[in-house]
């Protein structure tokens, strides 16, 4: 006769998946084994272990509290970045649980204890088959297993939310654990969401504003709405607040309820819920801010109403984290250490928020400002606090604009970021105080700290990955930043540095477009645009339609509608009365263009060169390359007069004569290279910058005009953003399309007014300069023979150079490598400026042809990423620090030791 053994059933334990599970079992139990079964390496944190680290002696006793110092730590770093942690130590003590579920509550996790009831039998026949523990007394064994008996039924009372007790070893290796996803964890829904503000009772707002949202509204017989859906499939989620206060705390409630159910709503509880649902659990609350009036509403209900939203309420959970994490709701806003977490602190703040624990001058709460200080990657959608505007603060937002108290009913639209409202009908309700100017914290808060920018950092970008900056660069950056540059707030994009084209062969040139059209085409970039390189200083010009625009939006001075600043942040020009007529000038070219209204935006950041060279660097102009010229001016006559006259006496010096000629021709070509990039500006009330006889600029022609601008160029060449858009990535020519209907209302208006002084050239009172252009196939030969001759004439007719560029502007390889946005090709003559005058002689020129430009190369990808990282963050209306990061970054590399000739 023989018998089977019945299987034990299988037992599935549910640990929330973020949360501290504590293994308890005697020495010997298989807390270990079960362990390594049921989790990562990298997830459990053991004791044994912790005393090997300390001592090299896993089972040294006597350095337990050294080992548990270390075990505590290591949660404690585990829990703060939300990762799952075991730990595996007997546990059977409360004083050692005590500090277990100290560490959870600290860090707002949930502690979850898994008891291991193995028999004293089992326990001693496993350590006895270990040889590190063969010696261990029976006592020891003994002794955990009484501590364990004591121990069960307080598991729960001491903080344990989940307590799975396995008993036998048959249970314990038939226990099989699903992790679950705790409740606010609503990350794999991405929406598309309508975020709607605090309610208070006004049902009738709420659908006007479900209506101007595209809800479709479905009644009941009696005509109530009880649910709304969205044609595309949009979500709406309520911010809490939904009673109190207002005509029809019961409506709002039942199409809420009624969304909710039909999947088409997402709720987190406010604190007048909160307060509601005791009422309605039968404990006693205070009757005040409004309650009173939901709790004589509800009477006119049916006792079964009531209990669905007693229901309700209770099933609330405090914020959901939405969109793989990008996007957290809740009540009263949540600091990013709290998004994710199960606590009653978590809990409370998202309810209530936290106050300073002073009083206002009505009696209320003074919120404590966290969104100042907040610093989240995911964007925080709260009510709570009552606004006369929605506003974005350091990517947060407070939607309670204060409907009930007459002022509008507020939804965000996300991922669009959005605001959509709709007037409250009347005063609902009188506030004990008037309403706040801003939400907590405000938008004179502190948007950005030391913190954000000092020691090494790392960015990450969406083109490039992540990228590093030295801590010794941030440290320049910040003295550039801290004590010249502009505000912050109106620097929101840092041109980067521009590699040469490769070196070239060609005889007499360092640098040839053939170079240039050659590498575009080894990386599959079949078409490229040639830009002529203006004769100035790099600006990034902030133009906004006007002043009110620019003092709300950026923080501009009085008076000014935007900013121009240089590569470094600084500003332009010392003269503010000047960049103010140059920025309306360009508003009235913009509006005149109808890129206003095209673009849909109040403002425009573009990428342009400031003309002439000698307006931002007449001070480098004397001190460096007039000097040369003067030098040579004064010391080539006289020395080849001398060498002339020994000649003529029959003194053998015709080579020290030819080569001295040689070099004073060239001395002549360094001087006509600069001075082509100098010339007047301004009128007479303004005063000249300059003389030919210090800089070599040409004294000023006669006649002024009517603004100042006389002589001034500025020569816009892409448009980098608009409200809610980054444009960086919109192709060459249609950006210069858009640039050139500017430049022709520009010239039109200024040949218009020049009747004022008609003998003076027709370009000097136009302030926008147009870049020519010309695209090349790189497949093609006769194309690239082209563009050659049009660089030749360019350069020959005293041009700069050009600069060659992907026309599809954000370009990659077939391999997804990121391609540079351009390289520049710089004109024989010009290039004396940079390395000499006698650069051109062939023993010089070869010499200078091995230059190493890998970390040059390197140097523009990295900050051309950053600024496109800066624009994609200032589009998706992300915080000022977010933005400025990047920005930043690009000033700190910009310290990075390179040739500064290339």
């Amino acid at each position: 006769m023989s018998t089977t053994t019945e299987p034990p059933e299988r037992r599935v334990l549910g640990i929330p998946d973020l949360c501290l599970v504590v293994l308890v079992g005697a020495t010997g139990s298989g807390k270990s084994t079960f362990a390594a079964r049921h989790f990562k390496p990298t997830e459990t944190v053991s004791s044994d272990f912790c005393r090997g680290l300390v001592s090299d002696d896993p089972n040294d006793q006597s350095a337990s509290g050294d080992a548990f110092d270390v075990l505590h730590y290591i949660v404690g770093k585990r829990l703060a970045a939300g990762r799952l942690t075991v730990v595996d130590a007997t546990n059977v003590q409360p004083e050692a649980r005590k500090q277990l579920v100290g560490l959870a509550r600290e860090h707002h996790v949930l502690p979850v204890a898994i008891v291991l009831d193995v028999p004293e039998e089992v326990c001693a026949r496993r350590n006895a088959s270990r040889p590190d523990r063969a010696a261990l007394p029976r006592r020891v064994i003994q002794r955990h297993q009484r501590e364990l008996r004591r121990s069960l039924k307080h598991l729960e009372r001491e903080g344990f939310r989940k307590v799975h007790h396995l008993r036998g070893v048959a249970q314990t290796e038939a226990a099989e654990l699903v992790r679950e996803r705790r409740f606010n964890d609503l990350r794999h829904l991405t929406g598309p969401f309508d975020i709607i503000g605090d309610i208070h009772g006004c049902r009738s707002e709420l659908e006007t504003l479900l209506a101007k949202l595209g809800y479709t509204l479905t009644r009941d017989t009696a005509g109530r709405p009880v649910d709304a859906a969205h044609p595309d499939g949009r979500t709406a989620v309520f911010v809490g607040d939904l009673v109190d206060r207002g005509p029809d705390s019961p409506g709002v409630l039942r199409l809420v309820m009624g969304m909710t159910a039909a999947g088409h709503a997402l709720c987190v509880p406010g604190n007048h819920e909160n307060k509601l649902g005791r009422h309605l659990g039968g404990r006693k609350v205070q009757p005040t801010h409004g309650l009173a009036e939901t709790i004589e509403q509800l009477e006119r209900e049916e006792p079964e109403f009531r209990e669905r939203v007693q229901a309700f309420i209770r099933e609330l959970v405090s914020h959901y984290v939405l969109d793989g994490g990008d996007l957290v709701v809740c009540h009263a806003g949540l600091p990013e250490k709290y998004h994710g977490r199960t606590s009653g602190r978590v809990r409370s703040h998202a309810l209530y928020g936290d106050t300073t624990g002073e009083t206002d001058e009505f009696g209320l709460p003074v919120r404590y400002p966290w969104a100042e200080e907040y610093r989240g990657r995911a964007a925080v959608v709260y009510g709570h606090t009552p606004t006369p505007k929605a506003g974005w603060l350091n990517n947060t937002i407070c939607l309670d604009t204060g409907a009930v108290f007459g002022g509008s009913l507020t939804a965000l639209r996300w991922p669009e970021r959005e605001l959509v409202d709709v007037p409250a009908e009347r005063v609902w309700y009188e506030p004990v105080r008037p309403l706040l100017s801003a939400a907590p914290g405000g938008a004179e808060g502190r948007p950005l700290d030391l913190a954000d920018v000092t020691g090494r950092r790392v960015v990450e970008t969406r083109h490039l990955g992540r990228l590093a900056v030295r801590e010794e660069n941030a440290a320049a950056a910040l003295e550039v930043m801290s004590r010249f540059a502009l505000d912050p707030r109106q620097v929101l994009y840092l041109p980067p540095t521009m590699a040469p084209v490769a070196t070239s062969a060609e005889e007499g040139y360092l640098e040839h477009p053939r170079e240039a059209f050659a590498a575009y085409r080894e990386e599959g970039v079949r078409q490229v645009i040639c830009q002529e390189k203006h004769m100035g200083s790099r600006a990034v010009v902030l133009v906004c339609r006007d002043e009110t625009v620019a003092r709300e939006r950026f923080h501009t001075p009085a008076g000014m509608p935007g900013a121009v600043y240089t590569r470094t942040g600084r500003p332009f020009l010392d003269d503010q009365e000047l960049t103010g007529r140059i920025l309306k000038r360009m508003s009235r070219m913009v509006d005149a263009a109808g890129l206003w209204a095209e673009l849909d935006t109040d403002w425009l950041v573009l990428d342009a060169e400031l003309m002439p060279w000698s307006l931002k660097a007449a001070g480098l102009l004397r001190s460096q390359y007039a000097a040369v010229g003067a030098a040579a001016g004064a010391v080539f006559p006289a020395a080849l007069g001398a060498l002339e006259t020994a000649a003529a006496r029959g003194v053998d010096v015709a080579e020290l004569l030819g080569r001295q000629r040689e070099r004073a021709v060239d001395a002549r070509a360094f001087t006509e290279a600069y001075g082509r990039y100098c010339w007047p500006v301004g009128d007479p009330a303004h005063g000249w910058p300059g003389e030919r006889a210090e800089t070599g600029m040409p004294r000023r022609v006669g006649g002024h005009g009517t603004d100042g601008l006389d002589g001034i160029r500025l020569a816009p060449f892409q448009i980098l953003a608009a409200e809610g858009r980054s444009l960086a990535a919109l192709p060459h020519d249609r950006q210069l399309a858009m640039i050139d209907r500017m430049v022709e209302e520009d010239a039109l208006r200024a040949d218009t007014n020049n009747g004022i002084c008609a003998f003076r050239p027709k370009w000097i009172n136009r302030l926008l300069a147009p870049t020519r252009r010309l695209i090349v196939d790189t497949e093609d030969e006769a194309s690239v023979a082209e563009g050659i001759r049009w660089w030749l004439d360019l350069t020959a007719g005293g041009g700069e150079g050009m600069v060659v560029k992907p026309l599809a502007a954000l370009v990659r390889t077939a391999n997804g490598r990121l391609v540079q946005p351009g390289v520049k090709c710089r004109g024989r003559e010009y290039l004396r400026i940079i390395y000499g005058p006698e650069y051109t002689r062939p023993e010089n020129l070869a010499r200078l042809r091995v230059r190493h430009l890998g970390h040059k190369r390197s140097l523009a990808l990295r900050e051309y990423a950053l600024g496109l990282e800066a624009l994609d963050r200032l589009a998706a209306g992300e915080p000022l620090w977010r933005v400025h990061e990047a920005v930043f970054a690009v000033l700190a590399l910009e310290s990075e030791p390179v040739d500064p000739r290339l």
